[in-house]
């Protein structure tokens, strides 16, 4: 384990490539840090933001798809956390310069609709849902040419840094949604069976993590269940989200 002091330091550090968009190397080029480290430093990170003001508005979910688990050579989802600022409105605009080297991700959200205890055995994940929506995910690793480790990624939140939801509908069965992800980049076609198989299964995966790490789910929050097709270049012009049976959500990139 590493000092608490360090831990500091290299929140620190992340969250100064945040603000001033400027890129970091690696911490796993001159740090050993195993996943308990990197969920303090996330944990540390998270607490400069809310100290600036922001607030918790969700979670979300990363390493839901099998060939990311097997090229990252693990067998758990990651977890990062949401909060106001990343929040964009459904059509809204978004200014790149806020970010290093975004990326954009089609997603699954779901809405919680009440409080959840992980410490309770008993506890139905699926009944803590009340609604689901198209959502897009930003990401903007805070790594120099988008190169890090799993525990990098974990300290750097995931590489949270956007998003934008959808007309929210009741929860439905979506095992084998057709996605497609559109860009002034290009395009991308998927399935939302690439999230675990089916995104239903990324809330029970979201259970377990925060009962292992200690995260608490409110009512009013969102819950991202992970990307459906491979990530495309955020560029200017507008990205749009379909979800065979969900909708769609659009942002627009502006400079």
């Amino acid at each position: 384990m590493i000092t608490a002091e360090l831990t500091g330091i290299l929140a620190q550090r992340l969250d100064t490539a945040q603000t001033s968009r400027e890129d970091t190397q690696s911490l796993a080029d001159d740090h050993e840090l195993d996943i308990d480290d990197a969920y303090a430093v996330q944990a540390a990170l998270l607490a400069l933001r809310l100290a600036r003001g922001e607030r918790i508005t969700g979670v979300k979910l990363g390493f839901t798809s099998k060939a990311k688990m097997a090229q990252m050579g693990v067998s758990d989802v990651i977890v990062g956390r949401l909060t106001d600022a990343m929040r964009i409105a459904d059509g809204g605009e978004v200014d790149l310069s806020r970010f290093i080297h975004p990326k954009v991700e089609p997603e699954v959200a779901y809405r919680i609709c009440r409080d959840v205890d992980p410490a309770d055995p008993a506890t139905d994940i699926e009944a803590c849902v009340d609604a689901m929506a198209p959502a897009v995910e930003i990401i903007d690793s805070r790594y120099r040419d988008f190169r890090f480790t799993y525990t990098d990624v974990v300290a750097d939140n995931t590489s949270a840094a956007g998003y934008a939801i959808g007309p929210w509908r009741p929860v439905e069965s979506a095992p084998n949604r057709a996605v497609r992800l559109r860009t002034g980049a290009g395009e991308a076609v998927g399935s939302t069976a690439a999230i675990l198989g089916d995104p239903v299964r990324a809330l029970h995966a979201l259970l377990d993590m925060c009962r292992r790490r200690g995260i608490a789910l409110v009512a009013g929050q969102v819950v991202l269940a992970g990307a459906a097709t491979a990530a495309l270049p955020l560029v200017a012009g507008a990205t749009e989200c379909e979800v065979a049976g969900l909708g769609s959500v659009t942002v627009k990139g502006c400079r």
